[in-house]
């Protein structure tokens, strides 16, 4: 039973889970970002694109 108790404590002060947690929240809310951009962005891109398009089908 004392193992297991110093088993616990050694996972209590073990802090490399905590970093992987906040790289991967940090991951998280980059996409997050990336794909609120894109949806607001994306229709006005769109309307870009297609009038480059229909610019060069005239030239």
């Amino acid at each position: 039973m004392h193992s297991l108790m110093a088993i616990a404590k050694e996972f209590a002060r073990d802090e490399d889970g905590i970093t992987a947690i906040e790289y991967g929240l940090i991951a998280a809310t980059m996409v997050t970002a990336v794909a609120a951009a894109f949806a607001y962005l994306g229709p006005a891109l769109g309307d870009a694109f297609q009038a480059i398009a229909l610019k060069i089908k005239v030239t």
